[in-house]
């Protein structure tokens, strides 16, 4: 009896010993949520992926330790101790996280306007925004000619699950924004506009220029009056011509250039989903550079900035280079002549005006855009903008350059120097009201 009774308390031990060395070896998942790509979890071979092995590995550890539970004190009276203060070391804690709340109130967030909110790229722009935590207030603008009244895709709006109040407002084609828009533009903090005319086929750059620079400047010209502090985004082709005359349009009124940002980051958007194609890599961990401007030759990709682009074999970054360059026209030809890029554009233009009001909110956020700018020898560049609470803050440096890069820049430079000119002609000879 005595020998089964040591037998089975052995056993028992044993079995408890073993539970507790597999528990111990068994691999554990850490997850951390990262705000930026929609609170998704993501592995640690993830992590290391996105962050590099220093930087990841560091973050996964940090996020381990901030997600691990409380070890429980053992051990006598310094146990009890310890078990005793805890009640109130947590009481205390949450009492501070309470005042502190307090004290931020309520989350703050924005008024955006979408100019040619009726559009292609305009009404899946308006849904993206309305979907944006930080945006309070959404107004859809666009003329009496649009294929959709701007009142029509507010309503429609205005019945998602989001915070975001809808209105649309609309102005007779032959009517100044100036004159109408008042109501719309007054507290904006965002102004993003997909506006102007697609380009004809036969028809020059310049050509397209003329008619799409009178729109945008009759909403910039708004603006400048009614909310002279928002941040434009502007998605009016030719983008290297019509960023450069409306900033300095800006300048002569005495308001801040750089508050006009040409909208470049479907050059990004591409350029990652492509290396993400070649490389079998999550494009969501795929974050490539594009400089220069935002059209044909001008977009640079830098490929060799992002861990996965610069693991691409040499002879490939050519063709992958060009296949940026032609996207648009890839999408052109495939919709028949009907159609342009609106869906990615908008996608592109949404991500964008998130991370300018995460920046207004005071959460730092780095894109790349079509600004003034002071890091080569061309007055306006695309690179990568910080975007704070006072709108863009810093333009970075171009950084290391492979040698393609670094020939392409050239070709770059000699071609969006000629278009830059044709925007500062035009500002020369123009004025805001």
């Amino acid at each position: 009896m005595r020998s089964h009774f040591a037998h089975t308390f052995a056993l028992t031990v044993a079995t408890k010993h073993l539970a507790l060395a597999i528990q111990v070896m068994a691999p554990r998942t850490k997850v951390e949520k990262r705000w930026a790509e929609g609170g998704e979890k993501y592995t640690k071979d993830e992590f290391i992926e996105y962050y590099g092995q220093k930087k990841g590995q560091k973050k996964w550890d940090a996020a381990g330790e901030a997600a691990a539970p409380a070890k429980k004190a053992y051990g006598g009276k310094k146990a009890e101790k310890e078990t005793k203060a805890e009640p109130k070391a947590k009481a205390k804690a949450k009492a501070k996280a309470k005042a502190k709340a307090k004290e931020s109130g309520p989350r703050k967030t924005f008024k955006v306007c979408v100019c040619g909110g009726a559009g292609g790229i305009g009404q899946p722009l308006s849904l993206l925004m309305a979907q944006d935590p930080n945006v309070g207030e959404l107004c859809v603008f666009d003329l009496n000619i649009a294929a959709v009244p701007p009142a029509g895709v507010a309503a429609d709006l205005s019945h998602i699950e989001k915070k975001a109040a809808v209105k649309g407002y609309v102005i007779d084609v032959n009517d100044k924004a100036i004159d109408k828009l008042e109501e719309c533009l007054t507290g904006c903090n965002l102004v993003l506009v997909p506006a102007g005319l697609p380009r004809k086929p036969g028809q020059t750059r310049d050509d397209l220029f003329k008619v799409n620079a009178g729109i945008a400047k009759g909403i910039v010209d708004a603006c400048a009056k009614f909310c002279p502090e928002a941040i434009l985004g502007l998605i009016v082709n030719p983008v290297n011509s019509i960023v450069p005359a409306m900033a300095e349009l800006y300048k002569k009124k005495g308001l801040n250039p750089a508050n006009i940002v040409g909208v470049t980051t479907l050059d990004c958007v591409r350029a990652n989903k492509f290396v993400g194609e070649v490389t079998g890599k999550n494009p969501n961990f795929i974050r490539v550079p594009c400089i220069g401007g935002h059209a044909g030759v001008t977009i640079l990709p830098l490929f060799s900035q992002d861990k996965a682009g610069a693991s691409i074999d040499a002879e490939k970054i050519p063709d992958l280079d060009k296949k940026v360059q032609d996207a648009g026209t890839v999408v052109v030809e495939a919709k028949g002549g009907k159609g342009s890029a609106t869906l990615s554009m908008a996608y592109a233009g949404a991500r964008l005006g998130s991370s300018v009001l995460a920046g207004l909110a005071g959460r730092r956020r780095v894109e790349c855009a079509y600004v003034a700018s002071d890091i080569t020898d061309l007055p306006y560049f695309t690179s990568k903008v910080v975007f704070g609470e006072k709108g863009v803050t810093k333009v970075l440096p171009l950084g290391d350059l492979s040698e393609h890069e670094s020939k392409r820049l050239e070709e770059v430079k000699e071609q969006l120097k000629g278009e830059i000119e044709t925007g500062l002609a035009y500002a020369k000879e123009n004025d805001l009201s």
